[in-house]
């Protein structure tokens, strides 16, 4: 499997309190990896960490190396607008934009300069058929998009970040506000969407990590404990605070 992101040395502080320490692991492309572990352990810090939205929190300090395609990200000469456009989020809480579903998918591309009624139709289409929206959507694209079921309105956030053609998709437990049905929806898509994107997904739901993902990291007290393909780790962890987790001991 080839890397899309190799993380080595990465520590980071919020003014004096370090919140991860001495993380390396790497991220396989087109592939999903999961990170697991418990509330506060430093999952989704790590997860911001990876398109600089830390960033906009006041008094964070992070060092080590974190190298997408082999460019180290948390430079200062990192056009961050650019890194947002290539690794893009989906929050745990659906948050389309008051406009219609239709604005909301177009929404990035006119952003980033394109006019084009033409080519912002067929980005829109192609975006929600890839967010296996556009069947449910297609007679109300010019309707307010918070008209829209919370499952519904999780995948239209999906499109949208899928209209700016990212290379990397991060989701902070995307499905953890969605009902069932609506949940196993969101992991029938992301079995789809790895064949053409990198995928890392924060889940406190070890089932879900299990049944979607690739690869498993195990974050604990901000450090990684383990990290590996997902069978083995559930199966047979290396350590035993991994075993202890995933066991439900603890967490």
């Amino acid at each position: 499997m080839e890397n899309k992101i190799v993380i080595r040395n990465l520590n980071l502080h919020y003014g004096d309190f370090q919140a991860l320490t001495d993380i390396s692991m790497d991220v396989p492309e087109r592939r999903i990896t999961a990170l697991i572990g418990p509330s506060g352990c430093g999952k989704s810090t790590f997860l911001r960490v990876l398109n600089r939205m830390n960033d906009l929190i006041e008094g964070v300090r992070v060092s080590g190396e974190v190298l997408l395609d082999g460019q180290n990200i948390i430079g200062p000469e990192v056009d961050v607008v650019q890194l947002r456009k290539r690794v893009g989020m989906v929050f745990q809480r659906p948050n389309p934009f008051p406009m219609s579903v239709y604005d909301n998918v177009a929404y990035g591309p006119r952003i980033h300069g394109l006019k084009n009624k033409q080519r912002l139709d067929e980005i829109v289409e192609r975006s929600l058929r890839d967010a296996a929206l556009w069947d449910e959507v297609r007679d109300r694209l010019f309707r307010s998009a918070l008209g829209l079921s919370g499952g519904q309105q999780q995948r239209l956030c999906i499109a949208r970040l899928l209209a700016v053609e990212p290379e990397v998709l991060l989701m902070d437990e995307p499905s953890s506000a969605l009902d069932p049905i609506s949940t196993l929806k969101i992991e029938e898509l992301l079995q789809e969407l790895k064949k053409n994107y990198t995928i890392i997904i924060v889940t406190h739901n070890m089932q879900q990590a299990a049944r979607v993902s690739d690869i498993t990291a195990f974050f604990l007290n901000g450090e990684v404990v383990e990290c590996g393909v997902t069978d083995k780790l559930f199966t047979k962890p290396k350590d035993k605070r991994t075993e202890d987790y995933v066991t439900g001991r603890f967490g």
